[in-house]
């Protein structure tokens, strides 16, 4: 008997999230003799216990599928609802209740930790009910912090962006280099600093910009810090330092935190900001010269005016592997990336199982920071350089990329 798909996105979008929800509808649709309709989840599993999901079926009729594919930020929307740890909580009956009248087979959740926080618990549900549902999650995240997995879909094009923007802050700090000035900027990233430590692909020479780079797996010192930037100024007037939001003291107290009080998020993940901000001061005060801060935030993860095409076509396949991966019968799995080379590259595609890789964090090797914390090594460049290679051609009308909106 065939059945039918489900598949949502949760928590932060990235420029190629959509990629890999290409990657599961075009799949999916073509299964015609298992699969019979491929539904969204609008909003995620909280948008669907209200009821709302969509036909995406109808998507490939039209050229909106194709425009989907290399549409930022999340085209069925997303949420950040955390099912409950109880098994025995009534909202678990409920969603099974509703899969089963959607004749669903198949679920796929497109995200990063804590959604395959979600998988995992539908999935040991699913098996305390002996449901048939298999529960595939789909790994997503430019924070590149999921375990089990070399590299996550949004890392590669969310770097990109990075490095060209550090490189485009460092030309144009460079205009004024008969007089000393320090711009600090702060990059994504709460305890994985593998965002920040993409902006040394900006550098064209040693010793060029960002000379500091600063990671939130080693303790920060605010006083070795500013002397850093001291006598880095005496050889680069014009400096440029590039800091992970989630910089920290090493006593559980983030950099941040010594400005301003720092909120919540619904997974009682402390919502940062404002490290940059800090920082400018503390340069301002200590050592009076010209300074000021730059926050990338939303622009690292929804622009697509850097999208990498490693990084797209991984996404997409992300998506075929994991409806291929339900259909041989696999539940409670994340798709995996496994490098089998650097140079060439070269990438394999596999499952682990997601109770071990849900909430977990893949931090920075320590052997790629430098021993005083304020730079990387050259051994990061191998592993990032190939997930930013490639251009990607967008769809275009007056010369401004078109995109795939969803109807409300």
């Amino acid at each position: 008997m065939k059945k039918n798909i489900i598949v949502g996105q949760s928590g932060g979008p990235t420029a190629v999230i959509n990629g890999s929800l290409y990657g599961v509808v075009s799949e999916g649709i073509k299964m015609t003799d298992h699969i019979d309709t491929v539904y969204g989840m609008i909003n995620g599993i909280e948008g669907f216990l209200q009821g709302h999901y969509m036909d995406l079926g109808a998507l490939d009729t039209t050229n909106e599928l194709e425009l989907v594919r290399t549409t930022p930020g999340a085209y069925l929307g997303s949420c950040r609802y955390k099912l409950p740890e109880d098994l025995h909580d009534p909202v678990y009956p409920e969603l099974f209740r509703r899969f089963e009248e959607l004749n669903i087979g198949y679920f796929f959740y497109i995200g990063g930790n804590d959604s395959m926080d979600t998988v995992s618990k539908l999935s040991r549900y699913a098996g305390f009910m002996n449901s048939t549902i298999r529960f595939i999650g789909v790994p997503k995240t430019i924070d590149n912090d999921l375990v089990e997995t070399d590299h996550t879909p949004g890392y590669g094009s969310a770097a990109k962006y990075v490095a060209t923007t550090v490189r485009e802050i460092a030309i144009d700090a460079s205009v004024y280099d008969n007089k000393q000035s320090v711009t600090i900027v702060e990059i994504m990233g709460r305890h994985a600093g593998w965002l920040t430590a993409a902006s040394m692909l900006a550098r064209k020479f040693e010793g060029d910009n960002p000379v500091l780079i600063y990671l939130p797996e080693v303790v920060f010192d605010q006083d070795a810090f500013i002397e850093k930037v001291r006598t880095s100024l005496e050889t680069t007037p014009n400096l440029v330092v590039c800091i992970s939001e989630g910089i920290n003291d090493g006593k559980g107290t983030f950099i941040c935190e010594y400005a301003s009080e720092v909120g919540t998020d619904t997974f009682g993940h402390k919502m940062l900001t404002g490290s940059g901000k800090y920082l400018e001061n503390l340069v301002k005060e200590r050592l009076g010269v010209k300074v000021r801060s730059v926050e990338l935030n939303v622009c690292q993860r929804c622009s697509c005016s850097h999208l990498s095409r490693v990084d797209l076509d991984e996404a997409v396949n992300a998506g075929v592997y994991a409806v291929q991966a339900a259909l041989a019968g696999e539940s409670g799995k994340m798709i995996t990336f496994i490098r089998n080379k650097s140079v060439p590259y070269e990438l394999s595609y596999s499952t682990a199982d997601v109770n071990i890789i849900c909430n977990k964090e893949k931090c920075v090797p320590l052997e790629w920071i430098t021993n005083d914390g304020s730079d990387i090594s050259d051994a990061f460049i191998d592993y990032v350089r190939p997930l930013t290679q490639g251009h990607v051609e967008l769809p275009t009308k007056n010369g401004i990329p078109l995109f795939a909106y969803r109807k409300a």
